[in-house]
């Protein structure tokens, strides 16, 4: 019992979060309202993308950005609405309303802080760099594809789940020319968003950049659609209708979710740790922050948060160094709604559009893709069939595909560094050693390599006595012992004495519940040293040859 409360403690706030903010209390509050500022245009984008509105994506970031810093792992992430929460949450609003969002958000926490309970924060360190490559060019594609019909004036209702075919229908459907002065205002975005990136790279590009395009289309009296009309508080903290035909309909859609908010969050956490010295991450601390986070941002009409990697980031690097920096910039939001909701409204959708294209841009990293292609073969086959995964299906099926593709690849190069090499006996030859067969075991005896090897020891023709060993023998497992022990069986019924030397520790147990050690004609016939077995292997030969 006491075991299980401190293991709970240890998921809770303590005086040790901010025991550095007597002297980085400045540096936090300037890199918060740093990040605030990016935030902005990104929350007000995601939640227009993901088709809950801007309002959902502002208390997103305010909401879960406040709590998931003041409970997560991390000292300097930053949390809220993301591209890749958006690509989830698209073909959820369309199957099941916007009312749906609120549910998943609170669903997909509870599941995102049993896992941050269970200690299940480490499972992240077991995806490999190909899938994560791969499943985040997939979402950067998607995302980008998802802001066509608002770069080009075009309703997003009514078209296909897949990105890659709703962009084809929107095209098809787009007005020209009418269509020229939305994807006037995308391209005008990019160019400042890429000017400023080279000449100033510390202003926050996209915040300037919609500034710029936003005063433009007021002055010249732009038709361009607007966000529209924002509430200028808090909407009032309520839990959503929870209908059971509705919880077991989107029990689905809150795993993935869960499984990306989860897997997101780790790895902007481990990204921050890279970044500066900030302070170690408790993963399992920061599952279960970002599972508070999602349940109370669904309580506030929210939706799903994650950790966010680019805005997590600009804190690092704007001099962050404890959580009050996150806290600084869920407040700095939480202003802005307060004081200027009529003036972000007026921001025009084609512009909030090229600021997540612009994002999605960045995700797709030549430089990495590049990287990719020059390492390994299986490295290469991994990123691409996620991507494709990604692209075409669902991100989420994506990362179990990536991982089954980079196991399978992984279990093949693990199996041929497996192999039984048959060596010349020690010391001086003798009378009848030919008809000795010494096997020396390399690498694992696992389900992957087991046949072959067993394949390789028992063809050997014309022996009496065949000795393996299993000293070098790194990893046994059920299969491997099991064939291991079917060996063993099949030389004995043929005649052949069997001889075990080197069975390692860890190993034995395993052995002798598999029947490995039973199978042999007799107890003595395992040994520790080598030079016993051998002795003991000759005299089996000689009384084998007497007998013939």
């Amino acid at each position: 019992m006491s075991s299980i409360v401190s293991g709970l403690r240890a998921l809770l706030p303590t005086r040790a979060d901010y025991r550095g903010v007597r002297t980085s209390w400045r540096a936090d509050l300037l890199a918060g309202l740093t990040v605030g500022i990016v935030a902005l245009p990104l929350a007000l984008a995601f939640g227009v993308s993901s088709g809950v509105g801007a309002e959902a994506g502002l208390v997103t970031a305010i909401v879960a950005g406040l709590v998931a810093a003041v409970f997560g792992g991390s000292n300097v992430q930053v949390s809220g609405p993301t591209g890749a929460m958006v690509v989830v949450l698209a073909p959820i609003v369309m199957l099941h309303g916007v009312g749906a969002v609120a549910v998943v958000s609170l669903m997909a926490g509870v599941l995102v802080l049993a896992a941050g309970v269970l200690r299940l924060g480490r499972a992240v360190s077991y995806i490999p760099w190909p899938v994560i490559e791969g499943f985040t060019a997939g979402i950067g594609i998607i995302i980008f594809l998802q802001q066509v019909p608002a770069a080009l004036g075009v309703q997003a209702s009514g078209h296909s789940s897949n990105a890659v075919v709703a962009t084809w229908q929107v095209i098809t459907e787009a007005s020209w020319p009418a269509a020229f002065l939305p994807l006037a205002a995308v391209i005008g975005i990019a160019l400042i968003m890429v000017l400023l990136g080279r000449i100033t790279p510390s202003v926050p590009a996209s915040f300037v950049a919609i500034l710029v395009v936003s005063v433009i289309a007021v002055l010249a009296g732009s038709p361009l659609a607007t966000i529209g009309t924002l509430p200028n508080s808090l909407p009032a903290p309520s839990l959503p209708a929870l209908d059971p035909g509705m919880l077991v309909s989107l029990a689905g859609p809150a795993f993935a979710v869960a499984a990306l908010a989860a897997i997101e969050s780790l790895l902007s956490a481990r990204v921050a740790a890279t970044l500066a010295d900030t302070g170690q991450v408790n993963a399992d601390r920061e599952l279960f922050g970002q599972g508070l986070a999602s349940i109370a941002s669904g309580i506030f009409g929210g939706m799903p948060a994650t950790g966010a990697i680019a805005r997590t980031a600009v804190n690092v690097r704007s001099g962050a160094r404890t959580r009050l920096a996150a806290v600084i910039h869920a407040l700095a939001l939480l202003l802005v709604v307060l004081v200027a909701a009529p003036v972000v409204g007026a921001i025009p959708l084609a512009a909030l559009s090229g600021v997540l294209m612009m994002t999605a841009a960045r995700m797709v990293s030549p430089s990495t893709i590049g990287r990719v292609l020059r390492s390994s073969r299986s490295s290469v086959a991994v990123f691409s069939i996620t991507l494709f995964v990604t692209v075409a299906f669902d991100l989420v099926i994506a990362v179990g595909i990536g991982l089954a593709v980079a196991a399978f690849f992984a279990l093949r190069t693990l199996s041929r560094m497996s192999d039984a090499t048959r060596e010349e006996l020690p010391g001086v030859a003798e009378p009848g050693d030919e008809r000795i067969a010494l096997f020396t075991v390399h690498g694992s005896l696992f389900f992957g390599a087991a046949d072959r090897l067993v394949e390789q020891i028992a063809d050997e023709p014309d022996v009496s006595v065949v000795v393996l060993r299993l000293a070098d023998v790194q990893i046994i497992d059920a299969t491997g012992a099991h064939a291991l022990a079917e060996l063993v069986g099949a030389l004995e019924r043929r005649g052949i004495t069997v001889l075990i030397k080197g069975v390692r520790p860890e190993h034995q147990a395993l052995l002798e519940q598999l029947g490995v050690i039973s199978a042999l004609r007799h107890p003595n016939h395992l040994f520790s040293e080598l030079p016993p077995a051998i002795s003991h292997a000759r005299d089996h030969a000689r009384r084998a040859a007497a007998a013939s």
